[in-house]
């Protein structure tokens, strides 16, 4: 019964969400385009010349990023099998695009209306739904459990607050949950709340967070090199890259970057927004400055009279990490729960980030206790933490080695997810 409530009430919502898609194009326009796909109007697909097909879901590009070393192990683990993608974001969408190609079969995942979610089902026919970190969506799980389709949700993470919001609506999210055959989570305390939500113990499993295990591979070291050689010029300044902002962190950041360069005035700051839309604005915030910018998409390397890179390209962000002395981690100086800090850590470099970090509470824990980590508050101690670290190369690399050892030591998640999904009945 609550299951129904909620689909009329999100039949209800469609049009809102249809005009919230709109306004959010005015700014990414590509949120206008594929709506058919939103509502499970996809391609079908040629099952003769395949085994089985494996439906993987990442509902953005953070996700979508953690899934790509999974589905390329099983592409090698089942060569013949058909690899679905499904993304809700453009920003998801065009990460499997770049990634992948047409390797896999991409499109959006439909909503989680009954009649979408069927006709997904009918054109798709998965034999197995793989649901990256935590995209629950009732009628989805219950079409999948309807169809006998077994549904992993993987690399999972549930906050205390994430958790508070299912058990508001206890009755959807108990029997959903029951659904769901194998819930492989990151860390016990996001087990333990799943199983207070009502998952049965039979069905959980502790494996790791696989973000851990990125490959930092002999071409990605190389171009990491030359881009490094890029960027320094022939000043051989230092680069700070700062990763992944949201909006109300640039000028934080920017006034920070103002008061780092009274000591370091050669610094090169590489600036990264979280999302495409903003490039523009963030980019204008700097000439406004009067900053020296250059776009990434440009095409030409920072001149040594160069500032600021903005880096307005998509897919590039893991080798930045390995171009940079010091990086500062976005999403976390307003409470969006931090980004991805296990990058940084795996090449070797000092990783700062603001205090909001939920949805990283535990890589930042460890990488916080072995020192390889610095939390900063305001613009006042990021420069002052930036200008310590480019002041004492030693304390710098003691810390960069201090983060990569904690990202070193917790490697192995992977390989206890696919022997999870090995297990599967499918």
């Amino acid at each position: 019964m609550a299951r129904f409530f909620y689909s009329a009430l999100f039949y209800l919502l469609i049009p809102l969400i249809l005009m919230r898609l709109l306004w959010r194009s005015t700014r990414a326009p590509d949120y206008r385009r594929r709506w058919p796909e939103r509502f499970g109007f996809v391609p079908g697909i040629d099952q003769t010349q395949t085994t089985k097909t494996i439906w993987v879901h990442s509902v953005s590009l953070g996700e979508t990023l953690a899934s790509v070393p999974m589905i390329r192990q099983l592409q090698q683990r089942y060569p013949k099998a058909q690899l679905v993608v499904t993304t809700m974001t453009p920003t998801g969408s065009a990460c499997v695009k770049n990634t992948f190609g047409d390797r896999v079969y991409h499109v959006y995942a439909p909503y989680d209306l009954p009649c979408a979610v069927n006709r997904f089902l009918r054109r798709v026919r998965p034999d197995l739904l793989i649901i990256m970190e935590t995209e629950l969506w009732p009628n989805l799980i219950h079409g999948c459990a309807d169809q006998n389709i077994p549904v992993i949700l993987a690399n999972a993470r549930l906050s205390e607050n994430s958790a508070r919001g299912y058990r508001r609506f206890a009755a959807l999210t108990e029997p959903m949950l029951q659904c769901i055959d194998s819930v492989a989570v990151q860390h016990e305390e996001d087990g333990n709340r799943f199983l207070a939500l009502g998952l049965p113990a039979s069905q959980l499993l502790v494996t790791g967070n696989i973000k851990f295990d990125l490959t930092l591979d002999e071409p990605l070291r190389t171009r990491a090199s030359q881009l490094r050689a890029q960027w320094q010029a022939r000043c051989r300044r230092s680069v700070l890259l700062v990763a992944s902002t949201h909006r109300g962190e640039d000028d934080i950041l920017l006034d920070a970057f103002e008061r780092i360069r009274q000591h370091v005035p050669a610094l090169l700051l590489v600036l990264v927004p979280r999302h495409p839309e903003r490039f523009d604005d963030v980019t204008q915030r700097c000439l406004t400055r009067g900053l020296n910018t250059v776009r990434r998409s440009s095409g030409k390397p920072p001149a040594e009279t160069d500032q600021v890179l903005i880096g307005d390209t998509m897919g590039e962000l893991l080798v930045f990490f390995g171009a940079c002395d010091i990086a500062f981690v976005g999403g976390s100086l307003v409470p969006t729960g931090g980004h991805n800090l296990i990058e940084p850590a795996a090449w070797q470099v000092p990783v700062l980030s603001g205090p909001h970090l939920f949805n990283f509470a535990d890589v930042s824990r460890l990488l916080l206790e072995a020192g390889g980590m610095a939390i900063c508050k305001d613009a006042q101690s990021i420069a002052s933490t930036v200008v310590g670290l480019l002041s004492d190369p030693d304390a710098a690399a003691q810390m960069g080695v201090a983060a990569k050892i904690v990202a070193e030591k917790n490697r192995g998640a992977l390989e206890r997810l696919l022997a999870v999904i090995e297990r599967q009945p499918w």
